[in-house]
């Protein structure tokens, strides 16, 4: 898929459009802008569907706090799927000095927040969820235990024979793993929105506040300090941050709205334990050796602190 490519399937379904403009490409789609009849969209394309039903469905929880573009029409293109929003203006949050990453943390939070307080008695079970609202995790330690065996496998089909043959090999991971095992009794079985992506050009700025939160096909149901854990567990690979707790600020922000956190410290590091664990696999099966031991590295760091 190119901007040509897009350009001619736009154009065959809506018939004039101007200004095409490929965005830097995630993982599993594609996405272009375009303007049509004055008004501007972003387009994706994908293999997966799924993906853009939960796009659909997060839009229904879109609120000030928390803004989700409505997804607009999904629907089949050159061998895979499409999805349309209307685009939103703004600074991807990586981009942030320090400076202005203090500015927007309590925005940041206040859409975790908002996220946190969704009502899921509709919904079931634990981990990644479905357009029907169902997760594949009967509950919340089993998801955290489960990166043994799945992440889902039709993902990163053949991650772990890659990371035994790989430089770091599985030692690591599985030592994290063992590590992990021992924390997962003292996480509470809590079903919360958790986005479980909110880096890699996931989340829009403008001024002091969230202005979009992007693609919610990697969203589970669980732990809303999951969320937390994504920003303690990355940090180090944004220098721009590194003068900024996030585990302070994020424990500051729940004493100050009343939010009560038991066992807070120990959770966070039961997620960071799994979130590098995950890292590590999808590392491996993309065969990014460096960050795969850059990962591994700062995993066996959590897992062996006291």
């Amino acid at each position: 898929m190119d901007e040509s490519e897009a350009r001619a399937f736009l154009s065959t379904r809506f018939g004039a459009i101007d200004d095409v403009e490929q965005f830097q490409r995630g993982e599993w789609s594609k996405a272009f802008g375009y303007r049509r009849r004055g008004e501007e969209y972003v387009v994706r394309f994908s293999t997966f569907r799924d993906d853009f039903e939960k796009d659909r469905l997060a839009g229904r929880y879109s609120s000030r706090a928390l803004p989700v573009p409505q997804v607009i029409e999904i629907g089949e293109a050159l061998g895979g799927f499409y999805a349309i929003t209307p685009r939103v203006r703004g600074e991807f949050l990586e981009s942030l000095d320090e400076a202005r990453m203090r500015q927007i943390l309590p925005s940041l939070f206040a859409a975790l927040d908002a996220a946190r307080e969704i009502d899921l008695s509709s919904a079931s079970g634990y981990g990644l969820w479905n357009g029907e609202l169902r997760g594949q995790n009967a509950s919340w330690r089993e998801m955290l235990l489960n990166i043994g065996q799945t992440v889902p496998p039709e993902r990163v089909a053949g991650w772990r024979e890659r990371l035994e043959a790989s430089p770091t090999g599985a030692e690591p991971f599985d030592a994290a793993y063992d590590r992990l095992r021992a924390l997962v009794d003292g996480c509470p079985e809590e079903r919360h929105l958790v986005h479980s992506d909110l880096l890699y050009y996931n989340v829009l700025v403008a001024g002091d506040r969230v202005s979009a939160v992007l693609d919610w096909g990697s969203s589970i149901y669980g732990d809303f300090l999951w969320d937390i854990a994504w920003f303690t567990f990355w940090s180090p690979w944004y220098p721009a941050w590194s003068r900024i707790d996030f585990a302070a600020a994020a424990a500051s922000h729940y004493r100050a709205v009343g939010i009560p956190v038991p066992r807070f410290a120990e959770r966070l590091r039961c997620y960071e334990i799994r979130i590098g664990l995950s890292g590590m696999s999808y590392q491996a099966w993309k065969g990014h050796w460096g960050e795969l031991a850059a990962t591994a590295k700062r995993t066996l760091q959590i897992a062996d602190a006291s």
